[in-house]
């Protein structure tokens, strides 16, 4: 949807010009106050009084009664609880879901991660040698981060491919324009996958545990499950693979990573702000107020659009130039910022910049066969098959 508005010039006059701050309507009509600079996104995201989260998590195409009842046959519930939680009980939940990810246990799993990539970037050589094409999405990235993410919260043990399509079902029922058999569908799906999340949440040990001893009722402890397993992992695997076809296109990046010229974290950030896998996010105004000029009725819903802030002339030396390390790189709002900021910012940024690093080889000996491709979707990007050869 933000491709259409980003097409339609005149819908996004204000957000282009100084305002940064456009109306605009999305598929089913409703208006969304879009915001793309910097400033003003920053100034939302960190004023969750004023603007409130407790529209992150809404279904952006209303759901009928068909598939609410197949919703509710699972017994699915979503209680506010991490991205969409503006109530007291965010700050302890959201304290041990970062526990949980300290960058300290987060470090703890680098080595391993390393020769895992290291391990599966040799196979993919081996391969690509024979003159077969390999798909760098399904055969590298798609399953690292949820690998990662097990370890570190003790995940239910269910098989990685119904975690993914579980995953990226919830990020299609809730994001994306849909028909109603579509969402029948998606919720049937999404549905299934929240009873085995029931189940882990009522006898599982790590996070599941440790929440379910501070005294969290059962949704609560289900909702944090739901939040991390799409968050947690999907996100980032998503990120890998937009950033590894992004660096496919950066041959003189390619050969700084090789000659030690151009630090990994360095390009996981200049990534971060050109590829997020998360390009916009939602905030309902709770009372009536201006943002950058304009006046913002209560209830109004902002679309905070993380992407092009990141583009912010105002912040960044060269918008649209891949330039690892540059000057505003690191002020992205991938992440977020204020009460809500993504908890898991280290271990994405870990797994990010090992891939990198093991990959650089590889990704400068290759040529793209079909890039990833991304559907229509308000905040994800959900990039598929990445298939290259030598």
């Amino acid at each position: 949807m933000f491709r259409s508005w980003e097409q339609a010039p005149a819908a996004t006059e204000g957000a282009r010009a100084g305002s940064g701050v456009a109306r605009v309507a999305d598929h089913v009509g409703t208006e969304h106050l879009l915001v793309t600079r910097h400033a003003l996104v920053r100034q939302v995201l960190t004023d969750p009084q004023t603007y409130r989260p407790d529209n992150a998590l809404d279904a952006v195409t209303p759901m009928p009664v068909a598939a609410l009842r197949v919703l509710a046959a699972h017994r699915f519930r979503l209680p506010p609880t991490l991205a969409n939680n503006g109530g007291a009980s965010h700050p302890g939940l959201r304290a041990m879901v970062a526990d949980a990810l300290h960058p300290k246990r987060v470090a703890d799993q680098r080595d391993w991660l390393a020769a895992l990539v290291r391990q599966r970037v040799a196979t993919l050589t081996e391969t690509l040698d024979t003159g077969t094409p390999v798909d760098l999405y399904a055969d590298l990235a798609a399953d690292l981060p949820l690998l990662v993410l097990a370890r570190l919260v003790e995940l239910p043990d269910a098989p990685v491919a119904a975690v993914k399509n579980f995953a990226r079902a919830a990020l299609e029922l809730f994001w994306a324009p849909l028909d109603a058999d579509r969402q029948q569908a998606l919720a049937a799906e999404v549905g299934r996958f929240h009873r085995v999340l029931r189940e882990f949440a009522a006898t599982g040990g790590g996070l599941a545990g440790s929440l379910r001893a501070a005294g969290h009722p059962p949704d609560v402890v289900v909702g944090a499950l739901f939040f991390l397993l799409v968050a947690g992992q999907e996100t980032t695997s998503q990120f890998l693979t937009l950033l590894m076809h992004r660096l496919t296109g950066e041959p003189a990046v390619l050969a700084g990573l090789r000659d030690g010229s151009v630090a990994a974290a360095d390009v996981v950030e200049e990534g971060l702000r050109l590829e997020p896998p998360i390009v916009t996010w939602r905030r309902v105004a709770a009372v009536d107020t201006t943002l950058g000029g304009t006046a913002v009725a209560a209830g109004t819903s902002i679309v905070l659009w993380l992407a092009r802030a990141g583009r912010d002339p105002a912040v960044v030396e060269v918008p649209d130039g891949f330039r690892p390390g540059q000057r505003g790189s690191r002020r992205h709002l991938a992440f977020g910022a204020g009460a809500h900021r993504c908890v898991g910012d280290h271990l994405a940024r870990m797994e990010a910049a090992t891939v990198v690093t093991e990959t650089a080889s590889l990704l400068a000996g290759v040529r793209v066969l079909r890039a990833p491709w991304c559907p229509d979707n308000l905040t994800f990007r959900m990039p598929d098959t990445f298939l290259v050869r030598r």
